[in-house]
């Protein structure tokens, strides 16, 4: 897994395709987005986010070409950028997003997998879908082919939300009232990533787990990490990750 929390942008990419190919896939992706946090987009931050993707899908491509041995390779992606008073959100693959507002928790992302897709049609039930035989089978992947869908959505940013992005490592461990439950109760969203962890590892989760917390601030509260901003809210994040190598530019790695 890679991981990636700065003042505008928070990303999570998780790599298959054998662990050597996997974590290369991951961190390639997040290493290429992670531009984005320097270059404020304008009013068109989808289209921003698209072009992002789909640049890092063609470096992984690329990269399979050169290296026969790296075929198969790719890697989940679900990414926050923030502008001014809205969010954009790029998602692929099944890596999560979570919004907690006002107490409740709501998963603002669509799981790319089969067992989703049966979820969706109605032949099995979540319950079902918790331990299907095939629920890691991805529908949507970065490096997966020529071309990338992923899904873009724009979302309304109020003071007090609090954000959560994690790989399946968390997701499909840790239920969603206990991890409602620790949003809700924890302050700062380092304790809170770190105990989302211990919660996964406590659970039989596996040893590359990702997480993200992020809270959007007030800027009327006068914290000083308001700083030089104004008219749009202030977002610190917090990431995590079990047995984690931290990288340049403030990213985050884990096997994959």
């Amino acid at each position: 897994d890679s991981g990636y929390a700065g003042p505008r942008l928070l990303a999570i990419a998780d790599g298959m395709g054998g662990q050597a190919a996997g974590e290369v896939a991951s961190s390639e992706v997040i290493s290429t987005i992670v531009a984005l946090d320097d270059d404020v987009p304008g009013s068109d931050v989808l289209t921003s986010l698209g072009h992002a993707v789909q640049r890092a899908n063609d470096q992984l491509r690329q990269m399979v070409e050169e290296d026969p041995a790296l075929e198969g390779m790719g890697t989940t992606l679900t990414a926050l950028l923030w502008t001014g008073q809205r969010l954009g959100m790029v998602h692929v693959g099944d890596s999560r997003a979570y919004l907690l507002r006002d107490g409740v928790l709501t998963q603002i992302t669509q799981d790319h997998t089969w067992v989703q897709r049966l979820v969706d049609e109605g032949r099995i039930t979540e319950e079902e879908a918790g331990t299907h035989p095939q629920r890691s089978l991805l529908m949507r992947a970065l490096g997966s082919g020529d071309h990338v869908e992923p899904d873009l959505s724009i979302r309304e940013v109020r003071a007090g939300d609090r954000y959560l992005i994690c790989s399946d490592g968390l997701s499909g461990v840790v239920s969603h009232q206990t991890m409602e439950d620790t949003l809700a109760s924890y302050q700062g969203p380092q304790e809170t990533v770190q105990e989302l962890i211990q919660l996964a590892l406590r659970g039989g989760g596996p040893d590359n787990i990702t997480v993200i917390v992020a809270d959007v601030l007030d800027l009327d509260t006068g914290d000083t990490l308001a700083g030089q901003l104004s008219d749009t809210p202030v977002v610190v994040g917090a990431v995590a990750e079990n047995q984690a190598q931290m990288g340049d530019n403030g990213i985050m790695q884990t096997p994959a």
